[in-house]
C-alpha cells in the first residue's frame, strides 16, 4: 500500500479537529508493519481510511493500481473489540463475511484456521461463552477466512490481560510468517511493537504525521522472553523518548 499526501480534518461543534497532516507512508507486501504514537494522534483515523472506512480530506491510498475510497475486498480489518454478534454461534459469526457478499462459505478454509487458533470445537458455541482471547482468536480467523492479502489491526489486544497478550502477540506472529500477509497493526504498547514488527512507524501528536520509521532487525521467531534482554529494553526506551519529543506541549496525551 502507497499512502501519499494523506489529510484528514473532521468536522465538530467547536470547529475543524486536524487529524492527519500531510502523511506519507510505505506498507510493503508481505510485511509486519506496527504503527506507534501517543493518544490522539490519529493512528486509528490513518488505519481506517486505509480500510477504505473513512473518506480523507486529501491525499491518496493505492492498493497497486486501486485507490482505496471504500471497503476493499482485499483488505481485511480488526477492531479493538471482536465484534461477534450475540445471538450466532462461533461458526456462523466466521461466516457472516460470506453471507453479507452472498458466496458460498469456504468451510474447509475456515476449519483450518480454526484448527491453527485452538477454536476447533467451539463451533457451537456463543460469544457469552467464550473469553476475550477466543473472541478475539475467532475474530482473526473471520478476517483470514475471506484471504485478504492486507490485514489491518486496530488495538486488538489491546483489553486483554497481559498473559493472553503475549499469547495473541505470539499467534499472531505465526500466522504471519505462516501465511505472508501485509500486517499494518496499530497499538499504544511500544514493547508489542517492537516485539512484533519489521519495522514501527512512530506518529507525532496531532495533527498526526511521521515522525519517524525504525527498522526492527531482531531475528524471528521472536519468544516473549525476548522482552527482557538489555538489546529490547534499549529499543523500548529510545522509541519512548521520541514519543515524547513528539508530544510537544499538547496535554492530555498519554505514553503506554
Amino acid at each position: 500500500m502507497q499512502i501519499r499526501y494523506a489529510s484528514k480534518y473532521y468536522d465538530t461543534r467547536t470547529g475543524a479537529v486536524h487529524a492527519l497532516d500531510n502523511v506519507s507512508l510505505d506498507v510493503r507486501e508481505g510485511e509486519f508493519l506496527c504503527i506507534l504514537g501517543p493518544s490522539g494522534c490519529g493512528k486509528t483515523t490513518l488505519l481506517w481510511s486505509m480500510a477504505g472506512l473513512h473518506e480523507l480530506s486529501s491525499g491518496t491510498i493505492m492498493l497497486g493500481k486501486e485507490e482505496i475510497t471504500k471497503p476493499n475486498p482485499q483488505i481485511a480489518m480488526i477492531f479493538q473489540d471482536a465484534n461477534l454478534l450475540p445471538w450466532r454461534n462461533l461458526q456462523k459469526n466466521i461466516e457472516l463475511p460470506f453471507e453479507l457478499k452472498r458466496t458460498t462459505p469456504d468451510r474447509e478454509r475456515i476449519r483450518k484456521l480454526l484448527d491453527r487458533v485452538g477454536l476447533a470445537g467451539f463451533e457451537s458455541k456463543f460469544p457469552r461463552e467464550l473469553s476475550g482471547g477466543m473472541q478475539q482468536r475467532a475474530s482473526i480467523v473471520r478476517s483470514l477466512s475471506v484471504d485478504p492479502s492486507v490485514l489491518l489491526m486496530d488495538e486488538p489486544f489491546g483489553a486483554l490481560d497481559a498473559f493472553t497478550r503475549d499469547e495473541m502477540n505470539l499467534l499472531i506472529q505465526e500466522i504471519w510468517m505462516e501465511t505472508g500477509k501485509t500486517i499494518a497493526f496499530v497499538t499504544h504498547s511500544i514493547v508489542e511493537a517492537i516485539f512484533l514488527a519489521d519495522r514501527v512507524a512512530v506518529m507525532s501528536a496531532r495533527p498526526g504525521r511521521i515522525a519517524e520509521i525504525y527498522d526492527i532487525d531482531i531475528p524471528r521467531p521472536r519468544s516473549v522472553d525476548i522482552q527482557t534482554k538489555p538489546d529490547f529494553i534499549e529499543r523500548v526506551l529510545h522509541v519512548k523518548s521520541r514519543i515524547e519529543h513528539g508530544r510537544g506541549n499538547q496535554a492530555g496525551l498519554a505514553i503506554t
